[in-house]
């Protein structure tokens, strides 16, 4: 995948990966132990307190709740353990909250090692270094976030109310349980909810949902596959029409609406043919299927001594073997879920690269809707070049290109936040350089296979080489929300794939590419440097006709923009930094006119934040005003001029200080490196 500008592939020290993961709240998990370990005291985590709000709503009535006890490990069992012999399924017993779902995830999580030990990160226990902290890691959104809590459960009447040590004394269930409720806002923000979630929160990766109503015909072989590359595998029950879906168990044995655990694939010989058989197990850690292929099945009886006593566990553990047509005739559908899409390649001669970016809805500027919609071409357009190299294992599979939409969600509290209808749609185009308009969209059709989603939304395609546009979108225009994207290409082991995509909403045209060394060369003293007067003539002269009519860009607005773009701080621009301030001025320019709604050449206060926010920029409402007291004219308003100035400078500022911080929350300036920063920039 060859793409024309600079890299969205995260590198292995960017903050938000595994490797260096963003601190939840900015709680630093080493340096919150060293301090109890130096004050003698346990931690106690006041971000997530032990008290009701943490529970939060509708789980408990007022007289449970006054009754809550928030209890560690150490004052109830003698010996505590965070493992005991490893993991298991079976060392997690549900609670009192129904999030079935996360916990069949973490069944699921505990047939993956690699996986798990991402989620758990080791050096942290109940003996050596104790002191009542311990962290883990989810994927959120585009980013892997370190979480921090202490270890007070709450009991009720000396009963763990959620997950409780289903061996008696071993607590990894107990507490990552707390770590993601922590994440998810409280408790009660786990009741209810999609395995899928849970999944893609544990790898990070791709996520994929097969549909058991007319199931593929291949659909056993990949969840052969998947399992063979420790891919996470979950499903769902049917809801039987007129029968109360809470908790009821039905005369099969299964829970009806009730998420599972798929957790083996296997084919056993019985009699003169081959069985398929899923294995699945219920988070409650009882209750199970009783038809073919349960645990006291005649089937098995047909099934060589050996094969039985290594498949067949006769024990009310929750966990039960199914024929593969039982599986899609009581079951809805299937997630599976890994880094990769590994496991929709029959062959190993292929390998899948991913690319990622981060983006943004916002009203009046790229929340274009759906393809319904005439506004649909100001979404987000991503244009990516598949070249025919990536693509010469293709035959292997259905598919060779993969792309994940996820919408993020902005509330503090997972079931209160707003969740969109949103969908993608791919395009096959020409080459070209700038932002394809509502012309484009309006005489070429997608490719067939758009779908809408209310969390996330995954595509399959079997593409030829050639260049690709892909556009997200909400089903309604005027829908703001963050999104990731994730883009997945298939290629040939042998190849050094170039997995780069870049985000073309705000897209350099083909004359600006063309010309920026043209005008480099014209403006610049003997064709080396540009300084501020070079620029003030540069600028007033190229932008004429686009400029507010005060007089355009004066000396002093153009030694500003020099010195936020002056790596060197010479006080002129060499090729390369005139490069990236003729980018950023078109870019910026493109937002300004797609923000003005009007035409008039100024934006008012509304159309500036929306500006500002589409740019990548976020702001805080207090910051933000500054910066409209600081930059508007007196009747709130900016020009063009006035709105680049700002706009380079806001982006001096956030990328200089990304630069210095080690942690995304602060950073330490000597004096010197502070009055540099501030005067010059």
């Amino acid at each position: 995948m060859s793409v024309s500008n600079e890299s969205a592939h995260p590198s292995a020290d960017k903050q938000g990966t595994l490797g260096n993961p963003m601190k939840f709240k900015g709680q630093d998990f080493e340096l919150l132990r060293n301090l109890c370990l130096i004050s003698g005291y346990r931690f106690r985590d006041g971000i997530f307190p032990s008290n009701m709000d943490s529970i939060g709503p509708d789980l408990l009535t007022a007289e449970e709740l006054s009754r809550v006890e928030w209890v560690r490990p150490g004052s109830q069992h003698e010996k505590p353990h965070l493992f005991v012999h490893g993991v298991s399924r079976f060392d997690i017993h549900q609670g009192k909250v129904g999030n079935c779902w996360f916990l069949a995830a973490l069944g699921s999580l505990t047939f993956a090692p690699r996986i798990m030990n991402n989620v758990i990160p080791s050096g942290q226990g109940f003996t050596q270094k104790y002191v009542g902290i311990f962290h883990f890691r989810f994927w959120r959104f585009g980013k892997w976030m370190d979480v921090v809590i202490d270890d007070k459960l709450p009991t009720l009447d000396g009963r763990y109310l959620f997950v409780g040590p289903a061996n008696g004394n071993e607590f990894w269930p107990a507490l990552l349980e707390k770590a993601y409720a922590k994440v998810c806002g409280s408790y009660s923000d786990l009741h209810s909810g999609l395995i899928s979630e849970a999944l893609v929160d544990f790898t990070g990766g791709v996520h994929i949902s097969f549909n058991l109503t007319k199931p593929r015909e291949d659909l056993w072989e990949i969840m052969q596959r998947a399992a063979a590359h420790e891919s996470l595998m979950g499903s769902g029950s049917h809801s039987e029409p007129g029968v109360k879906p809470v908790n009821t168990v039905l005369k099969n044995g299964l829970v009806q609406a009730h998420a599972y655990a798929v957790t083996g694939v296997n084919m056993v010989h019985c009699g003169n043919k081959n069985v398929k058989l899923v294995r699945l197990w219920n988070p409650w850690g009882n209750t199970e299927w009783n038809g073919s292929w349960s645990d006291k099945s005649p089937e098995w009886n047909n099934v060589d001594p050996e094969t039985r006593k290594l498949l067949l566990r006769d024990c009310d553990n929750g966990e039960f073997w199914m024929a593969m047509e039982d599986f899609t005739a009581n079951f809805t559908h299937i997630d599976i879920c890994n880094v990769y899409p590994h496991f929709l390649d029959s062959g190993n001669d292929c390998i899948w690269a991913m690319s990622e970016h981060n983006g943004s809805w916002i009203k009046g500027t790229s929340a274009g809707g759906s393809l319904k919609e005439d506004t649909f071409w100001k979404n987000p357009q991503y244009r990516v070049n598949l070249k025919t190299a990536h693509l010469d294992c293709s035959s292997s599979t259905s598919c060779n290109f993969v792309v994940y939409l996820m919408q993020k969600l902005a509330n503090k509290h997972r079931k209160q936040s707003l969740r969109l209808h949103i969908g993608l749609s791919i395009f096959k185009h020409c080459d070209q350089k700038e932002k394809f308009s509502a012309e484009f969209f309006s005489s070429h059709q997608p490719i067939p296979s758009y779908n809408v989603g209310s969390l996330g939304v995954i595509e399959f395609f079997q593409l030829e080489p050639g260049e690709y546009l892909i556009v997200p979108s909400s089903y309604n225009k005027d829908q703001e929300c963050d999104f990731f994207l994730s883009m997945y290409s298939k290629t040939n082991h042998k190849e050094k794939m170039d997995s780069d995509l870049n985000l073309q909403f705000s897209q350099l045209s083909v004359s600006h590419v063309n010309s920026h060394k043209k005008v480099f060369a014209k403006y610049s003293s003997q064709g080396q440097e540009i300084n501020a007067n070079d620029l003030q003539r540069l600028l007033n002269n190229s932008l004429k006709g686009k400029i507010s009519k005060t007089g355009g860009f004066s000396f002093d607005a153009c030694k500003g923009i020099l010195a936020v773009m002056d790596l060197n701080a010479n006080g002129k621009l060499n090729t390369s930094e005139f490069e990236e301030l003729w980018k950023k001025i078109t870019d910026y320019q493109e937002i300004f006119n797609q923000c003005d709604e009007k035409s008039s050449g100024l934006l008012n206060l509304h159309e500036m934040k929306n500006a500002i926010l589409a740019s990548g920029i976020k702001l805080s409402d207090h910051l933000l005003d500054i910066v409209i007291q600081r930059h508007t004219d007196p009747s709130d308003k900016i020009n063009l001029e006035s709105f680049l100035c700002l706009m380079l400078r806001l982006r001096s500022m956030t990328k200089r200080f990304r630069q210095r911080s080690h942690d995304g929350i602060g950073i330490y300036l000597q004096e010197e490196e502070w009055m540099f920063y501030t005067m010059y920039s």
